[in-house]
């Protein structure tokens, strides 16, 4: 059963990333390689737009499940840009083992 959006089945393939949670997605970039992110970026990047204007046809205390499952894969789109674009590694440069962990997230 797909998880995204029909307008949307190209970036099936992706659907792991969908996490609803920033931790979760953090850890997901960490566990993954490279390459595996830059596929992702290079497949979900050109659709960003899309994927904004598709969930914006809904109010946010009310996404369907599919368009909210989107909101989280671009959000995890935003998570692996600057490894892709910036850092070329999943982990934050000269950091060490310095985290940061998110103690509350926006509701959603």
């Amino acid at each position: 059963m797909p998880l995204l959006p029909a307008e949307f089945a190209d970036l099936e393939r992706f659907a792991a990333w969908a996490l609803p949670t920033e931790p979760e997605r953090y850890a997901k970039r960490l566990a993954s390689g490279m390459p595996e992110m830059q596929d992702f970026y290079d497949t979900a990047f050109p659709r960003l737009e899309d994927a904004i204007t598709y969930c914006d046809k809904f109010p946010l205390a009310d996404l369907p499940a599919d368009a909210r499952a989107l909101m989280h894969l671009m959000q995890a789109l935003v998570n692996v840009s600057f490894p892709v674009e910036v850092w070329k590694q999943a982990r934050v440069p000269d950091s060490g083992a310095a985290m940061v962990e998110l103690i509350r997230e926006p509701v959603v």
